[in-house]
């Protein structure tokens, strides 16, 4: 499988970040893996991350204390259109309220994806937004 560029991670659970930091890492979708804790380091990233590296996928969190995951999406699209044109931006999510639903939606994400992450869900959001299938594994 061809591989992403690379991928940020945000969460503010540095236990999910390690263990989807691992997951990514063992099914090898990049060589480049960034972790955030909040949309505002998050953004720090996406803005000093230039050319190859920038991310192809950005999984978020929805609640974060500081810079959330709907504030971190305000945020993000009022940056230059060259940071963001080709990043496709999951929600990582355990519940959700009906208001942030309903903002969501005009927030252009590409899609929900319930916690935690696991290698079939990575393996949908590959083939869904990037064409692309994570190799079968003899030992599946």
């Amino acid at each position: 499988m061809e591989k992403l560029s690379s991928v940020l991670l945000v969460d503010d659970d540095s236990t999910n970040n390690f263990l989807n930091e691992l997951l990514f890492k063992q099914l090898e979708v990049t060589d480049h893996l960034f972790t955030a804790e909040d949309g505002a380091r998050a953004l720090d990233i996406i803005v000093n991350t230039a050319g190859p590296d920038e991310p192809a996928l950005i999984l978020l969190d929805v609640k974060m204390p500081g810079m959330g995951g709907i504030a971190f999406l305000e945020a993000y699209r009022q940056l230059p259109a060259a940071k963001h044109r080709a990043t496709v931006i999951i929600m990582l999510t355990t519940t959700m309220d009906a208001r942030d639903l309903s903002r969501l939606e005009e927030l252009n994400i590409a899609g929900l994806v319930s916690k935690p992450l696991t290698k079939e869900k990575i393996d949908q959001i590959l083939l869904l937004h990037f064409q692309r299938s994570l190799p079968v594994s003899p030992l599946s």
